[in-house]
């Protein structure tokens, strides 16, 4: 695999400025015991298996702390039926239905192409069955892969994820039983479309997850009025960017609530397109943030938002992006309720 160039001066052999020396040191955090460069982590199914933008000029891997691999199941999956990408206002709806190759081929040859030096790489677990989660997990368990993601939660995949993720006691059996096939960092991926995400996180920090994702893609689906019929094969699919932004936001802070006291991290993701969007996380509770639809139309984002960040830092007086989170000022309780008229 080419190595894309470093997005740092003194690796095209410059001395650092000083401004762009603090400016790093600022971004640079711990997240579960492993050494970020930036606060951005890099979506699952948004980045492949972490070679598909390196061919993009001015990308590169070292713009984000982490990188999280596509989906991988037991075996290889084929996915959903077309069409699974759909264009809405402000996002995208998709359905890809965990198309992989299988975690074999993944550990055995993807995995020895990528450059650890680049970035952290995070393995997205995926399973229709718990027995199916713990075999994925207890592979990449035995793979160079930093850590992992498991996903109890993507709404475009009729069997498996949905009902795991939607319901706690079921969350916390997978998060248990992928616990006791790993001693990596485990951090699981929260779906939106449950009843009581603060109820599902606790279970998850109880069963022993290292981290939280917060969150998947929003349930929808679009219509074709020509023939009547839904737009996506698999008829509903992952309602991702700019529009579930405030969905996200509240979600981050509510799990906040229950995983700041337990010193448990929070990535933050759903909209984010900006510096703005992602320190309006970091102050929602989130300790790293996620980058996925945003890239589909501007591949270099994230060397924008992390610019943003150190910018904002700088003004705002603080030396490290870890001292804004969970800053949010509320001022009263928050009610779980919307009032109009």
């Amino acid at each position: 695999m080419r190595v894309m160039p470093s997005a740092t001066p003194e690796a095209a052999g410059a001395p650092a400025r000083p401004d762009a020396a603090a400016a790093a040191a600022a971004l640079r955090l711990s997240f579960c015991g492993l050494d970020f460069a930036s606060p951005i982590v890099l979506l699952s199914g948004c980045v492949g298996f972490g070679e598909e933008y390196t061919r993009v000029e001015g990308f590169s891997n070292r713009d984000a702390g982490a990188v999280v691999l596509k989906g991988t199941t037991g075996k290889p999956r084929l996915g959903n039926p077309p069409h699974r990408i759909y264009e809405t206002p402000a996002g995208m709806l998709n359905a890809i239905g965990l198309q992989n190759p299988g975690v074999e081929h993944v550990v055995g040859t993807v995995l020895p192409q990528l450059d650890f030096s680049e970035t952290r790489f995070i393995a997205n677990v995926c399973g229709s069955t718990i027995e199916e989660y713990v075999e994925v997990t207890r592979r990449f368990d035995q793979s160079p892969i930093d850590a992992m993601e498991i996903n109890i939660s993507c709404p475009n995949v009729r069997e498996g994820g949905v009902a795991f993720g939607n319901y706690p006691e079921m969350s916390a059996q997978v998060v248990a039983a992928c616990r006791r096939a790993t001693r990596k960092p485990l951090i699981t991926k929260l779906s939106p479309n449950q009843t009581d995400i603060r109820e599902n996180a606790r279970r998850c920090i109880e069963a022993g997850t290292d981290a939280l994702a917060v969150i998947n893609t929003v349930m929808g689906m679009a219509i074709d009025v020509s023939t009547r019929r839904p737009v996506i094969g698999n008829v509903q699919g992952g309602l991702s960017g700019p529009a579930i932004k405030p969905i996200a936001l509240l979600k981050v802070h509510q799990v906040y609530e229950v995983a700041g006291p337990h010193k448990v991290p929070i990535i933050g993701q759903g909209g984010i397109v900006s510096a703005t969007d992602a320190i309006e996380f970091l102050i929602a509770g989130a300790s790293a943030v996620g980058v996925g639809t945003a890239l589909f139309y501007d591949p270099l984002v994230c060397r924008r938002i992390n610019d943003g960040i150190a910018e904002y830092l700088r003004a705002q007086g603080l030396k490290n992006v870890t001292q804004l989170v969970g800053t949010l000022r509320t001022g009263r309780d928050i009610e779980d309720c919307a009032c109009s008229g």
